[in-house]
């Protein structure tokens, strides 16, 4: 198919006349036919005008009229102008081009006779801004509307970045006799009106019987007058005057933005991309409608957009009621429960269902990870968790809790919840923080169980309480010492470490001496870690939290529930397909070990006592599951000094490893479904249509609200936790550098 061809007649050297009717003519000047097709570029037609026309292309302004309209000039500015003006143009055979230079433009239009002034704004390729032009225009296409004719509204001339609103909103007001639903209809309605026309108004009258708006221009006789048709429902404008006498248009646009209107406007990208930015909002407004947002007003938008979409955040906190109840009702067996303050605000909420507390008993490591993070919604807030590990080392959420604060309290709150949840008490290790009462509530709660102190939240203490005492380098040996005197399986790697970490300082030795190792360190810790250091083990589950935590509280949890549900899912059907005795990472460790294994040489000392020689020499005794090197005890899976022995003396090692690493125990962790929770937001009604007490139930958020400003994260662990500090090069001090120091020398 042949390239659509059309004839440019390109015209210049004359004027525009205004006419009576609000269109324009151009009078006079020389004109010359230029063929162009839908492969011409922007820069080779002018180059071919400049050389007609004798003129410069970089001072060149070339405009043309819409179809059907002698009232609105387009500017063509680059490529894509062209290129649409030729779609404009459907089937004509010509259009008339008139070029410019940009002053001679702007000279020529403001010399033209008019009754009111108006505006145009620059072109997207940076034209030149034209400010009170005086033109009697309208708007895009605007002229008729339902067959009548509309007052001139003074507007000028407009930009193709700028053309969306007027295009879409220029006839939501039509005059007299229109109807709408309600009076909040009319009023977006004049709000949209305004906005395409550019002027300003004020309510005379506004109530719920009668609306009356005048344009805020003093003695302008703009002004419509709305109220209820009779014996109905409907609004319809009763009385309009459409004509301006005023400079409407040049009132500022910001005026004219009410935060509810671009919320409104943005409310369908916001729901496909979350992330939307203030800054961004604020450029697409402005590119789009050509009204100037600041950050503030972009923000406040996108919090009304967002609650269009996601419901209301206050009334997510009086639905928590029904939203446990459905719960409960949806997953049997599952714990949902939250509590009030004395003035019906919310306090805290516990969730674990079913699938996630009976997994957790048949089929995860007695092992409970405790952390925090807090959350960016309206009304704050702090989330805990409690998450286990699998058998193939991924996590398993148990229980989490929203709190209105961490507090020593909710702390003890949580754990009470979290114990009931429990059918069959066991022994069980938390790796947890040591603050926040947890050191006092954990073994009151759970008797029998082990505290294992975070090592991330330890070695931040560590830097905290050396800080100012040495320099980076050596704090940050000391935490490594530190780390490293953790993870130590025996006694004399443990000591090696404190010694060096005595070498740099007897104070920092004393302090690990003091800071109860027999919590943290591995060689003396008396419960099963399986070599988990740190608290914030379930990344996946926080990062579950970070997609989700501006969301209203019982889509927050909901979203959990649903990452969670999906998660279930996914590793029941991973697991049915695994035809090894381990879950495949234990697998893989085991084989390693064995492959170790083959070099050693392995002597009968007693029994069940066997000498395994290697680069060391290790005791490993098969009936208690132990060897010297601690491996064995620390993972739960044989070292290589015990595959040894077994290969010896004819055991099989797969008899020797934890239970939790069998393929079948975690199939069994996955084997309960959570299943959805559906119409989270509708009131429960039982028969008789008397609502059940959780429906009548009023719980208001907390008083608490979002702080301002940027929140902050958690922090990720790292080994090199230190800043580091500055040190003066004159005095050789920590904690200030030359030009500030104050030693006299």
């Amino acid at each position: 198919m042949a390239a659509k061809k059309i004839i440019a007649i390109c015209q210049s050297g004359g004027e525009f006349v205004a006419n009576k009717d609000g269109t324009l003519s151009y009078n006079g000047g020389d004109a010359y036919a230029i063929d162009i097709d839908e492969k011409t570029e922007l820069n080779g037609f002018k180059s071919e005008v400049a050389d007609m026309f004798s003129c410069s292309v970089d001072s060149m302004s070339i405009k043309y009229f819409l179809p059907g309209n002698k009232k609105t000039l387009i500017t063509i500015s680059k490529d894509k102008d062209l290129h649409r003006m030729m779609n404009f143009l459907g089937d004509t055979m010509t259009v008339d081009i008139f070029v410019m230079s940009e002053e001679a433009a702007a000279r020529n239009l403001s010399n033209m006779p008019a009754s009111r002034s108006s505006r145009t704004t620059a072109s997207e390729a940076g034209g030149v801004l034209m400010d009170a032009l005086p033109l009697n225009v309208h708007v895009g296409s605007m002229g008729v509307a339902d067959g009548n004719p509309i007052s001139s509204i003074p507007v000028g001339i407009i930009d193709e970045n700028h053309r969306k609103a007027a295009i879409q909103w220029e006839n939501t007001i039509t005059g007299v006799d229109q109807r709408f639903n309600s009076f909040t209809e009319f009023r977006d309605a004049l709000h949209k009106y305004s906005i395409a026309h550019g002027f300003a108004y004020r309510y005379k009258k506004n109530d719920s019987h009668r609306v009356t708006v005048k344009c805020k221009s003093q003695g302008c006789p703009w002004r419509i007058y709305a109220s209820r048709l009779s014996t109905t429902q409907l609004i319809c404008i009763k009385k309009m005057n459409g004509e301006h006498t005023c400079e409407g248009a040049s009132v500022k646009a910001g005026y004219r933005a009410t935060r509810g209107w671009v919320g409104s406007i943005i409310k369908e990208k916001l729901k496909n991309s979350p992330n939307y930015r203030p800054k961004d909002i604020a450029d697409d407004i402005k590119r789009e409608y050509g009204i100037q947002l600041n950050y503030s007003q972009a923000w406040r938008a996108k919090e009304i957009a967002r609650e269009q979409l996601q419901g209301s955040y206050k009334e997510a906190y009086n639905q928590l009621p029904f939203f446990c109840e459905k719960i409960k009702e949806t997953n049997p067996g599952s714990v949902a429960t939250f509590s009030t303050k004395e003035d019906s605000s919310f306090h805290r909420l516990f969730v674990s269902f079913h699938a996630s507390i009976i997994g957790f008993e048949q089929g995860c490591r007695p092992l409970i990870f405790l952390d925090s993070t807090l959350l960016n919604s309206k009304y704050q807030g702090t989330l805990f968790a409690a998450v286990s590990v699998d058998g193939d080392g991924g996590i398993f959420p148990v229980a989490f809790a929203v709190v209105d604060a961490e507090t020593e309290e909710n702390w003890r709150w949580f754990l009470l919840e979290l114990k009931s949840t429990f059918s069959a008490p066991r022994p069980i290790t938390f790796v947890a923080d040591f603050k926040n009462g947890l050191k006092k509530s954990l073994p009151e709660i759970f008797e029998k169980s082990f505290h294992a102190y975070c090592l991330r939240h330890l070695a931040e203490k560590l830097n905290r309480d050396l800080k100012g005492q040495f320099s980076h380098e050596a704090r940050r040996f000391m935490i490594n010492d530190f780390y490293a005197a953790a993870y130590a399986p025996r006694l004399e790697g443990f000591q090696r470490s404190a010694e060096n970490i005595k070498g740099i300082s007897p104070d920092a030795y004393n302090w690990i001496i003091k800071s109860e190792p027999e919590h943290w360190a591995n060689a003396f810790f008396g419960g099963a870690r399986y070599n988990h250091m740190t608290a914030n083990f379930g990344q996946q589950f926080y990062s579950w939290v970070s997609e989700a935590h501006e969301l209203p509280i019982t889509q927050l949890i909901d979203t959990l529930r649903g990452k969670m549900m999906e998660s279930f899912y996914t590793h029941r059907v991973e697991s049915n397909q695994w035809i090894t005795k381990l879950t495949p990472s234990k697998e893989e460790q085991l084989q390693k070990e064995t492959s170790s294994a083959r070099s050693l040489q392995v002597l009968l000392s007693h029994s069940s006592t066997f000498e395994v020689r290697g680069e060391s020499v290790n005791t490993v005794d098969i009936e208690q599951w132990d060897c010297s090197c601690k491996v064995w005890q620390l993972t739960g899976l044989p070292c290589c000094h015990a595959i040894a022995v077994f290969e010896c003396v004819g055991r099989d090692p797969y008899d020797y490893c934890s239970r939790y690493f069998m393929a079948e125990i975690y199939r069994l962790t996955y084997a309960a479904s959570i299943h959805p929770v559906p119409n989270v937001d509708r009131p429960v009604v039982v028969q008789g249509g008397e609502s059940s007490e959780a429906a009548t139930m009023f719980v208001s958020p907390p008083p608490t609200k979002r702080v301002i400003g940027r929140p902050k994260m958690k922090q990720p662990e790292s080994l090199d936790i230190c800043k580091r500090q500055l040190q003066c090069s004159k005095c050789k001090g920590l904690g200030h550098n030359k030009k500030t120091c104050k030693d006299p020398s």
